[in-house]
């Protein structure tokens, strides 16, 4: 900031101050108290010097917000892995989402795997332009989840466990697709976690389950 004057100054520390979420011109002239027209000459004049620059917000599509130069802008910003260039990217969304279910279903006799193994994956194919983080893939994981596709299970690990949280860690499993003959309803047992423990006179069986009943009398 050598050579600056007090008011590049200023507009520069109320852009430090923003950190990697950055800062709307607006709240920028409200903070330092100078007129608009004195702040965007001043914001060109610190981009032109590559101090500051302007990042695309995924919040408001024709806002730009203002951060150091060297700062990596928050998620919140930029949208993360799933945006380019504020648009939401569905098809690669899609593609990881095929890829981290492949992954999982060629686990043989159904064997568990971490959200670390199924990240490694994805890393190791190269079919991402970004750096994909654990969090990215769990994401992708949960959508799958939510789907049918994937099972969770959540057990406790010993600190320093690659992959661990906090003393847990996320096993997944692919969950085959029930194929029903045309015509059939689908019932509760072809989703049901527990079917393979499910048998008459157990805790688990068909006469006390009460989404067979909610199912028949449907």
């Amino acid at each position: 900031m050598k050579g600056s004057d007090n008011q590049e100054k200023l507009v520069y520390q109320v852009i430090e101050d923003a950190g990697n979420k950055g800062i709307w011109s607006r709240d920028i002239r409200f903070k330092s108290n100078l007129p608009l027209t004195e702040v965007n000459k001043i914001l060109k004049n610190l981009e032109s010097k590559k101090l500051i620059k302007a990042v695309k917000s995924v919040a408001a599509s024709k806002k730009k917000v203002y951060m150091l130069y060297n700062i990596q802008p928050d998620r919140s910003v930029t949208g993360g892995a799933w945006y380019s260039d504020q648009d939401f990217e569905s098809e690669f969304v899609e593609v990881l989402n095929q890829q981290c279910f492949k992954f999982l279903q060629s686990k043989r006799n159904s064997s568990l795997a971490t959200s670390h193994e199924v990240w490694k994956y994805i890393c190791e194919l190269g079919i991402s332009k970004v750096d994909l983080s654990m969090d990215d893939i769990e994401t992708i994981l949960n959508t799958l989840i939510y789907d049918g596709k994937v099972e969770l299970t959540v057990i406790a690990a010993k600190e320093g466990t690659v992959g661990s949280v906090d003393g847990q860690m996320k096993l997944y499993r692919g969950v085959n697709a029930v194929l029903l003959p045309t015509g059939m309803v689908r019932t509760p047992c072809g989703l049901c976690p527990v079917f393979d423990d499910c048998q008459e006179g157990g805790e688990i069986s068909p006469s006390n389950c009460i989404y067979m009943t909610e199912w028949l009398d449907f």
